[in-house]
């Protein structure tokens, strides 16, 4: 099917879907200003573009974090209450920038300035800003302090400060440290410059991540055999597709100027398979298979000389032990081995946390996230604290389309919590990945917590797709900057 006939179809069943509803798609587009993307998004109901009868209830609500989960949540609380009270805490004027587009950055597509956005342009009316940082929580007392010394008090509080990148963790890398996804990556650029290693988990690094892209295919174009190497972690990570995307985009640039011949890209990821969903992992295989990737699977990074141009990796695997006639059956033994691997292009995913003032306080958990319920986001020991987003102990849930999801059910929790209603509300795990396998081509991976696909329209959810390529490349960035951070998408 021609690019041009695959994109009629599936404006055909947007078109269709839309006529359910009563509107045509020019109608549409004038909901709220959205993009059609809202529509392609999965559950393409019109009432995520309206707002709901608005609440008199009042109560004080502060919200740790004021990124894409933090600014969509405000707007759609302030739309859904006759009188807000809405505080925001967060210390970066960029904080809503479209983290998404990085990816796009590193392969060429995107600029940096493509994605940026200034935070105060995009607050909602009646909420308050404070740019500060939240480094302390007392929930017992209802109260948050911050690093200039204030305090805060609250009825409910609402925690989306996303992660940090922990760098550190790997050995060669500890003075980058910490860094978060929009922040000071000065420490990230200088450290790997004219390194080979990059990372696009911060914009910066997504820039430098092009630059040595482009070192890496000169040099192959050249005649050199290179080796790229790209890694996957042994924690959870926003983005879970991110990782395969950069390998696929690097390939694609080496086939446009007949260089792929001479590099070989390898993926080494710490788990057992290409991804959670068995009909994407199966696809995603076939890709690799097609593209002449190579993979090794219980790999996970913990080493990097950056003179040498050497990753070192623990290589782990599960080997039968001793029999024990009590239980009657052989104990499993988890044997490791290092393992070295010399690299051209080495692409990190750095192993990723919830930033430590908030996972080692009385609202986080043993393991740092803020423990919540999977399905209404309320956290599970106090009942007047929330969380979404990236810091939220959900499965499957760090996406800009899992938050699209989960935000509205947050807000009509604690509208029913404030009106001393049950929470009704339900997140069901969506996720939407739209998984880059090609300049021009996008597996639109849409699943939930039942491990299987959900796709939005009747198209094979595992086929590559030039219309889902517009979607991502046109389509999505407009939707999150004038659909979610409005409340209403």
């Amino acid at each position: 099917m021609s690019n041009n006939n695959e994109l009629k179809e599936a404006l055909a069943l947007v078109d269709k879907e839309l006529k359910n509803k009563g509107l045509s798609r020019r109608d549409a587009l004038k909901v709220a200003g959205l993009g059609s993307a809202t529509f392609l998004m999965g559950n393409t109901e019109v009432e995520a573009a309206t707002v709901a009868k608005a609440s008199d209830i009042k109560a004080k609500i502060l919200i740790i974090g004021g990124g894409l989960a933090g600014i969509s949540t405000a707007a759609r609380l302030s739309n859904s209450l006759s009188n807000p009270d809405i505080t925001v805490i967060e210390p970066n004027p960029k904080s809503v920038s479209y983290q998404p587009g990085n990816t796009l950055i590193a392969a060429g597509v995107y600029t940096k300035d493509d994605i940026m956005y200034d935070t105060k342009d995009f607050v909602p009316s009646g909420v308050k800003v404070i740019k500060d940082k939240a480094i302390e929580f007392d929930p017992e007392n209802n109260k948050v302090k911050t690093q200039n010394g204030e305090t805060f008090d609250y009825d409910y509080l609402i925690v989306a400060a996303g992660l940090k990148l922990d760098f550190g963790k790997i050995q060669g890398l500890e003075d980058i440290g910490e860094l978060t996804s929009l922040g000071d990556a000065s420490k990230l650029t200088s450290k790997l410059k004219n390194s080979g290693v990059c990372s696009i988990y911060s914009t910066d690094g997504a820039v430098a991540t092009w630059e040595n892209m482009q070192k890496l295919i000169q040099d192959a174009k050249a005649g050199k055999n290179v080796e790229a190497v790209f890694t996957h972690p042994n924690t959870p990570i926003k983005c879970g597709g991110a990782p395969k995307k950069i390998m696929y985009l690097t390939n694609s640039r080496l086939e446009e100027v007949g260089a792929r011949k001479n590099a070989n890209l390898t993926f080494f990821p710490n788990g057992g398979s290409m991804f959670g969903v068995k009909e994407y992992h199966e696809a995603i295989l076939e890709q690799f298979k097609a593209r002449d990737f190579k993979w090794h699977y219980n790999h996970n990074l913990i080493g990097v000389d950056l003179e040498k141009k050497i990753a070192t990796f623990d290589n782990f695997w599960d080997e039968k032990g001793e029999y024990d006639p009590d239980l009657e059956e052989y104990d499993i033994v988890t044997k490791h081995k290092n393992v070295e691997v010399p690299y051209d292009f080495l692409h990190i995913t750095p192993p990723m946390k919830a930033p430590d003032e908030i996972g080692n306080s009385p609202i986080g958990s043993g393991k740092g996230w803020i423990p919540v319920n999977k399905e209404t986001l309320q956290h599970v020991k106090y009942d007047n604290i929330f969380s979404l987003g990236d810091i939220a102990a959900v499965p499957m849930g760090k996406t800009g389309g899992s938050v699209r999801k989960q935000y509205k059910v947050l807000v009509d929790n604690i509208i029913s919590s404030m009106e001393g209603k049950a929470l009704t509300a339900k997140y069901d795990g969506y996720t939407v990945c739209p998984l880059i396998t090609d300049i021009g081509k996008v597996m639109l991976a849409e699943f939930d917590w039942s491990k299987k696909p959900v796709p939005s329209f009747p198209l094979d959810p595992t086929v590559e797709r030039y219309v889902w390529w517009l979607l991502k490349v046109y389509m999505l960035k407009p939707m999150t900057q004038y659909g979610m951070l409005s409340g209403r998408a």
